[in-house]
């Protein structure tokens, strides 16, 4: 991890077997005390017990861990926003992502973001994510999805940006993504 918080872009020193396997599935209640523990060794701040558990319970959000070897070593989140927001359209937004650092760049994020993307595409032909425009590891990733660039701006819905800039993105049910820019231009 850098100075900023963000995935060293760079890192590549797996200290894990190879052959170890992350599994991702919803979370639960039984987790709650290792999301926090995640955070906080990832230097983000504390984690709010009752928003996490209503998170959990909210059935337009969707909220899962990755574990090895049954320890919680990451998690992830979705949002739904029922209003635009400026630039910022309604809709299904991939949430945070984080790992614990030694599992980083293992391929953790990437399989949590991959069961996010297919719970919103069951629900919405677009995926919406916001990014501070300086965590280059995470744009790296969703380059895959095909997300690209929409708006920049220092805040989308309720999320501000270390540094100022933040970047709205959008994939399309994990083609291009179009649809979405059709949808703003409407």
């Amino acid at each position: 991890m850098d100075f900023n918080g963000f995935a060293d872009r760079a890192k590549k020193d797996a200290k894990h077997d190879a052959g170890t396997v992350a599994v991702v599935r919803p979370a639960g209640p039984a987790v709650f005390e290792a999301i926090a523990a995640i955070e906080q060794a990832s230097g983000r701040g504390p984690l709010s017990p009752s928003a996490l558990a209503a998170a959990v319970a909210d059935p337009e959000r969707h909220v899962l861990v990755a574990t090895a070897d049954g320890a919680v070593i990451g998690w992830g989140k979705t949002h739904y926003w029922d209003h635009d927001d400026g630039p910022a359209p309604s809709g299904h937004y991939l949430g945070g992502v984080t790992v614990l650092p030694e599992w980083r760049r293992l391929g953790v994020g990437a399989a949590m973001t991959a069961a996010r993307l297919r719970w919103v595409w069951a629900r919405a032909s677009e995926a919406w994510y916001v990014v501070n425009a300086e965590n280059l590891a995470s744009i790296e990733l969703h380059r895959r999805w095909n997300f690209t660039e929409v708006a920049r701006g220092p805040r989308f819905h309720t999320t501000t940006f270390t540094g100022g800039l933040g970047l709205l993105m959008c994939a399309a049910g994990g083609r291009s993504s179009s649809g979405c820019l059709s949808r703003l231009l409407a």
